[in-house]
């Protein structure tokens, strides 16, 4: 059932509003220009686009909120989302848009649409849809990360977004009500055709999932490229996933005006298909996931759309699915008019790690080497950027293929070797060297150092996972869940071709396939290779389904969840990081008094020069830790500014860089809380900070109206359930000359 829910003049308004398919090659179909009309504009302070264009840049050219004053930032709206759903959000991720002075944002725990006055905060209209049981079993809840929105520049203006459960629904952007001209009265149901492996009658057939209990869906934005709506892929969250069959990833394109289907493409290839073959000993018949869960990009002038592809099934052990695994943690780029693969550059082999493609591509012109050209940079939780040519593919800069440790593991075959890019620099660790280890004191060095003898610790990205045995207790591993970029993805400055990034720099796990574990996933306890839907007793009180299975038997009925503020996607839910937490004793920082294993800095910010391929500057982002400061093995020690493990998104504005802490603290010289940052970015220095009851868990994002620049910043996460900030300078300052600002 959904409703849409609408201020008007005389008050509010209630409008309510197992078959066998054969394996194909992706249909194509016409579709419209690459370009609309009268679409919104930077120019007008409009931000229209999940990442404020859909080349990734994050970048509004603006300037009224500078170094000189954003210290006097004033909150000048807020919107909370606690009666948008049955219960209280804790973990908002939504970047709003601003579109001829309204703001649309998703929200609550049932992922309603609000349309609230951009310059006031005040709700405009509401929707939201309750999907009853298939939301209860989705793989991506709570509010997402966002919407799209499209306009024929005529007047016809829409708001596009996913449901928790796999619907693609269009709303009339004036009133919210569904556009019934729009598939079936203004919703699409995407898990029709998707599909996972069956055995029926003793052979691989490809069937489609269960509407309700089939695990697909999104969390992201649908990308909005002239008329053109593409439609990407998600499962469940997290590493400790127990079974190899799963629906398959895929990306759909979609008329915008009708809701017609242009083409597909099988992010896993079928037979027939290019790279079939990359999937050894019929595993595609069983192994799915591979889709795409983050934000895509595209290139309208020339016609592509790029697509980071997610880890295949079982993130950790390939057993079951021995071969590269295309498109597997991959970056593809697509014809935009008929879904056609153009290029493709596995960002990783036959994936271990969870390394899947986090943030959306970045689609860069710059001038290297004298030559201008025109790029596309993705960046990793590895902490480098990939960078190619975005017409051919080709790498800007020489990434090698460099041998690597191999797993021990039994089954497993891992790939012999693994690309390093040779530039950039990286921007946040991918290893553990001895020089990071934790140095606060030579007793805490020493204790770490011991700790770590009892890891394989191999000082290099792509060690794969092992059983805990005598010998070791697990593999040390920077990166693989939590570190570098994760679906807050980066940012660029269109004018002067630099890259900026906030990173997590201290994700440092012990990772183990424990036993019991193994003995789950292991290719002879999946004899059949079942689906999770299909298992015995699934979905029933005593189920024991996997915690990133999607499933939930006990819904939270009230209170605040466990999830972190600034939560993230696949791998959120792996083995606590070497930074202290989790259940029981940690002997990865045993006796370190609840420290990292790793010395500062344990978040950045990065500024990379793309015209050189050159670090530009990077510093610490976010106060010390509260553990940090006040720990009592650290008393009489002067630490410099840390910086936090997290992963908060960055805005960038005509001069600044603005980014929000991942977690909250509560120093001696201001209440407890988080602040948001500003950032010069020609030096990195930080020249301003403004306080937030919270910590930063959705993106920024910055627009103009009336003369009035505005920032807008979701947080949320602990005992604090979320909320929308808008930001601005009070009137007084807006009205006075800039010369007297200075």
């Amino acid at each position: 059932m959904s409703r849409t829910v609408t201020r008007s003049a005389i008050g509010w308004t209630l409008g309510v509003a197992l078959a066998v398919l054969a394996w194909v090659a992706p249909h194509v179909s016409g579709q419209a220009s690459p370009t609309a009309s009268g679409f919104p504009s930077k120019a007008n302070g409009e931000w229209a686009s999940y990442n404020s264009d859909i080349k990734g840049s994050r970048y509004m050219p603006l300037d009224q909120i500078n170094a000189s004053n954003f210290n006097k930032l004033e909150v000048a709206w807020r919107f909370k989302t606690d009666n948008l759903g049955p219960r209280l959000e804790y973990k908002l991720e939504g970047t709003p848009l601003m579109v001829k002075g309204t703001i649309y944002a998703t929200g609550g725990t049932r992922r309603s649409v609000v349309a609230l006055d951009a310059k006031t905060g005040e709700l405009k209209w509401v929707y939201s849809m309750d999907e009853g049981r298939r939301a209860e079993m989705a793989p991506r809840v709570l509010s997402g990360r966002g919407l799209s929105y499209w306009t024929d520049g005529k007047g016809d203006e829409r708001i596009v977004y996913y449901t928790i459960g796999y619907r693609l629904v269009q709303l009339n952007a004036k009133t919210g009500q569904p556009v019934a001209t729009f598939g079936k009265g203004g919703v699409i149901d995407l898990k029709e055709g998707v599909v996972y492996g069956k055995l029926v009658n003793g052979k691989w057939q490809q069937v489609q999932i269960p509407l309700v209990e089939g695990e697909i869906g999104n969390n992201s934005t649908p990308l909005v490229v002239g008329d053109t709506i593409v439609v990407q892929s998600a499962m469940a969250e997290g590493l400790r996933y127990e079974y190899t069959n799963n629906a398959k990833g895929l990306v759909r394109a979609y008329d915008a005006r009708t809701g017609k289907l242009l083409w597909r493409f099988n992010m896993m290839p079928g037979p027939g298909e290019f790279g079939h073959e990359t999937w050894e000993g019929d595993s595609w018949n069983w192994t799915g996931n591979t889709g795409v869960w983050t934000e895509m990009s595209a290139d309208p002038e020339a016609g592509l759309v790029y697509l980071p592809g997610e880890s295949p099934t079982i993130d950790a052990y390939g057993g079951s699915r021995p071969g590269a695994g295309l498109f597997g943690e991959t970056l593809v780029a697509l014809d935009l008019k008929t879904g056609k693969r153009k290029w493709h550059y596995q960002i990783v082999h036959h994936g271990l790690w969870d390394y899947d493609l986090t943030g959306a591509p970045l689609l860069m012109d710059v001038t290297i080497d004298g030559k201008p050209r025109k790029i596309v940079g993705q960046p990793s939780k590895e902490g480098w950027l990939y960078t190619f040519d975005r017409i051919t593919g080709e790498p800007i800069w020489p990434i090698v293929e460099k041998p690597v440790p191999q797993s021990d593991v039994p089954g497993e075959k891992s790939w012999p070797t693994q690309p390093f890019p040779t530039k950039p620099p990286t921007f946040s660790r991918n290893y553990l060297a001895t020089d990071d280890v934790i140095d606060f004191t030579p007793e805490l060095r020493a204790q770490a150092l011991s700790n770590l003898k009892k890891f394989r610790w191999e000082q290099m990205p792509f060690v794969p996972y092992v059983i805990p045995n005598d010998k070791v207790l697990g593999t040390i591993l920077v990166g693989n869940t939590m570190g570098g970029v994760n679906w807050e993805g980066s940012s660029f400055n269109p004018e002067t071709g630099i890259f900026y990034t906030q990173a997590n720099n201290s994700s440092v796990s012990g990772a183990t396939l424990s036993q019991e574990y193994f003995d789950k996933i292991k290719p002879e306890a999946h004899p059949n290779h079942i689906a999770i839907w299909e298992a015995p007793g699934f979905a029933t009180p005593g189920f024991e389904a996997p915690s990133t299975s999607g499933y939930r038997p006990n819904p939270v009925a009230g209170g605040a969840p466990p999830a972190p503020a600034a939560g993230g996607g696949r791998g959120a839910a792996a083995a606590p990081a070497a930074g202290g937490g989790g259940r029981g004793a940690n002997p990865l920082t045993e006796g370190l008094g609840g420290l990292p294993i790793v010395k500062p800095p344990y978040g950045v910010i990065t500024a990379l020069d793309m015209n050189t391929g050159t670090l530009k500057w990077q510093g610490p982002h976010g106060d010390t830790p509260d553990a940090v400061r006040n720990n009592p093995l650290l008393k009489g020690l002067n630490i410099p500014k840390t910086g936090q493990n997290g992963i908060p998104g960055v805005v960038l504005t005509k001069s600044l860089v603005i980014c929000g802490d991942p977690q909250v603290t509560a120093p001696p010289d201001r209440p407890r809380g988080a602040m948001l940052r500003a950032y010069d970015q020609q030096t990195g220095r930080e020249v301003g900070a403004v306080w937030m009851p919270a910590a930063q868990s959705g993106n920024p994002m910055t627009y103009m109206l009336d003369g009035r620049q505005y920032i807008i910043i979701a947080v949320g996460g602990g005992i604090y359930s979320s909320e929308y900030i808008a930001f601005a300078l009070p009137q007084s300052e807006i009205a006075r000359p800039t010369t007297e600002l200075r």
